[in-house]
């Protein structure tokens, strides 16, 4: 029998899976031989942690491509200190991606990336030693080959929505394979999408409708969870940067063989609108449902304003809540980051750096109160929008009453209030829990939240307060965090998901509203029918494809927003390049007063070009491997 070495081997663990971080804190070991690895049940326990350590990582969003190259996070890096390790990744926007050291780089697994292909070859090594331990029992068997097929395929997802075409590692390489043999070559985009189904497919007979054991098994894989990732990769292969690209029509390996559709193919959104209905269907049938606030005892007299709010942000911070279909255990490492200082906070609490900063690109991207984009009410002031405005009795619980604001923070959905912190916005937790003495963020400066010092300051004047748990306390000599895991699937993203897939296979429908409307619904708005006949300056707008098309697109953004989603999203969509064409801006947060503070300033003058919506491969990668090509335009 042949023998191989394992190159990473998670260190033992005194209880394996009693308890969800044994896999998330994991720590290679020294090398060891395939047959200790699976010389028993325990041991080969320990080898699934290492299949799964890769996943868990995922949940470091400043590692995370989607979550940094968006913009919907601006963070600036020309400040004296650099508050983030491996915060590269933001740099991508402003055009510092190259081909010497790719930043990001999941397909070697450098510059603040981890490698998809090392992860890959673990979860092979797994499935084809499961067989090996005597004393591990057939149904548990069963789950893990099941659990360990999903992570092979998620890493090759992974790798297709950041490079396009990519190599399928179907089988390790045996130990005497020739060069020639070990030099992969990339497979057409569909081959891959297939081939991630095909895995997801075998997966899911042998996972668990849900974890029975929270206690000790939250994190793991479920069917409920490959079945909402089958749909989502199905909606992915229907999109347009996949599915007939134009610009990437003659892109093809050494061998001539092409590796893009030439034609869209309409019958691929048939089979994503399949997928997504069986998706939903089960998660119903589970329980799944969309979030809603239930008030704890100790909550004092709060609206049902602020209840709504808590409502869409504890659909993210709530941990293992009714709707989070799929959460990683690694929580959301960055909350004193996206906090603001508050009036109550002491200034010198140094755990509070508060330079986590949104921007007034996402602050327009959200409806008004009406329920339609601020440049399509007709009853908005679109046009004064950057005007400081006092705060009214109309906004009372989302704007602090009688501070000067900007016309922008006014009359906005509660998605707004819950997404988005800002100056005079009302921040509620903190640890004060009733409306009356709710407290506000003060941002100008010389004001608690504005600029302290060189670094800890807000470049823009936006918090994005939805990742902060309102349990969450940043005060005097108190910080104390309401940990959550990260989200990866929402119910209310599979809706969206299942409404774009039926507009795209056959236009609008009532089923289409209905699954936007369920959304809609919870965020406390009227239906798409209603918000845009009445309020909307093309009131037909829903009643076409294209602006259905348009509707869905925007609510999926404004609904997982920070969440990690946008820049998949945007990049399947072919619509990065309009969003990145527009400079990042925010407040003119160095003046004192609402004259002065509130004139749009520019950011970071973004830079994208039709080659960044894939990420390139490493010239030194092409070079030990010539049977691979570089990625159109690169």
């Amino acid at each position: 029998m042949k023998r191989f070495v394992i190159l990473t081997l998670l260190a033992a663990t005194a209880a394996g899976f009693n308890a969800c971080k044994d896999y998330l804190n994991v720590v290679p070991d020294n090398a060891a031989t395939i047959d200790y690895a699976f010389r028993n049940r325990l041991e080969a326990e320990n080898y699934l942690f290492t299949c799964y350590n890769t996943l868990q990582q995922l949940g470091n969003v400043v590692q995370h491509p989607a979550f940094t190259t968006s913009g919907e996070i601006a963070l600036p890096l020309n400040t004296p200190r650099r508050e983030f390790l491996n915060d590269i990744g933001f740099t991508i926007i402003t055009g510092g991606q190259n081909i010497t050291e790719p930043i990001l780089n999941y397909w070697d697994g450098a510059n603040s990336g981890r490698s998809m292909f090392t992860a890959i070859r673990q979860c092979n090594i797994m499935l084809d030693n499961i067989h090996k331990p005597i004393d591990l029992s057939g149904p548990e068997r069963s789950r893990w080959t099941g659990e360990v097929k999903f992570l092979k395929a998620y890493y090759h997802y992974w790798l297709l929505r950041m490079y396009g075409p990519i190599p399928l590692i179907r089988k390790n390489a045996e130990i005497d394979a020739t060069t020639e043999e070990v030099r992969v070559r990339r497979e057409h985009v569909d081959t891959a999408f297939n081939y991630i189904v095909s895995l997801l497919e075998e997966a899911i007979p042998d996972l668990p409708e849900k974890i029975a054991v929270e206690g000790s098994e939250m994190g793991r894989i479920t069917k409920n969870i490959a079945r909402a990732v089958k749909a989502e990769v199905r909606v992915t292969q229907a999109s347009p940067l996949y599915n007939g690209n134009p610009d990437y029509a003659r892109v093809k390996n050494k061998d001539g063989q092409l590796l893009f559709s030439t034609t869209a193919d309409p019958k691929k959104w048939e089979t994503a609108a399949t997928a997504c209905r069986e998706a939903i269907t089960a998660a119903e049938a589970a329980n799944y449902r969309l979030y809603s606030f239930v008030p704890p005892g100790n909550l004092g007299t709060v609206s049902d304003q602020t209840k709504r709010v808590l409502a869409i942000q504890g659909a993210v911070t709530f941990k293992w809540n009714e709707e989070m279909i799929w959460a990683l255990n690694l929580p959301f490492s960055y909350q004193q980051y996206a906090a603001a200082r508050l009036p109550a906070t002491a200034q010198d609490n140094y755990q509070l750096i508060s330079r986590l900063p949104s921007n007034i690109n996402t602050a327009e991207l959200f409806y008004t109160n009406n329920g339609v984009p601020i440049d399509e009410d007709r009853n908005w002031d679109y046009a004064r929008r950057f005007n400081p405005t006092n705060g009214n009795a109309d906004n009372k619980f989302y704007v602090r009453e009688g501070y000067t604001t900007a016309g922008l923070n006014l009359y906005r959905e509660p998605r707004y209030y819950a997404n988005l912190g800002f100056d005079g916005g009302i921040w509620f937790g903190n640890g004060v829990l009733t409306d009356a003495s709710a407290l506000h963020v003060e941002a100008k400066l010389g004001q608690t939240a504005g600029v302290m010092d060189g670094f800890r300051y807000n470049a823009t004047g936006y918090w994005p307060k939805k990742l902060v748990h309102y349990k969450s306390v940043y005060d005097k000599g108190v910080s104390i965090t309401e940990d959550y895991p990260w989200p990866m699937f929402r119910l209310a993203a599979l809706y969206l998901l299942y409404a774009e897939a039926l507009n795209e296979s056959a236009g609008p429908s009532d089923e289409a509203y209905d699954y936007i409307n369920r959304v809609r619904v919870r965020a406390g708005l009227k239906t798409v029918q209603e918000s845009w006949a009445q309020y909307s300056r093309f009131p037909n707008k829903y009643t076409t494809q294209a602006g259905l098309r348009a509707i869905i697109q925007q609510e999926r953004r404004i609904e997982l927003c920070f969440e990690g989603q946008a820049g998949w999203d945007l990049r399947r969509w072919k619509t990065l390049a309009n969003v990145m064409s527009k400079p990042i801006r925010g407040w003119d947060i160095n003046k004192e007063t609402a004259t002065g503070y509130y004139r749009p300033q520019s950011i970071i003058t973004p830079v994208f070009q039709t080659k960044d919506y894939f990420w390139p491969l490493r010239d030194r990668s092409l070079s030990v491997n010539p049977n691979l090509v570089q990625n159109a335009y690169w």
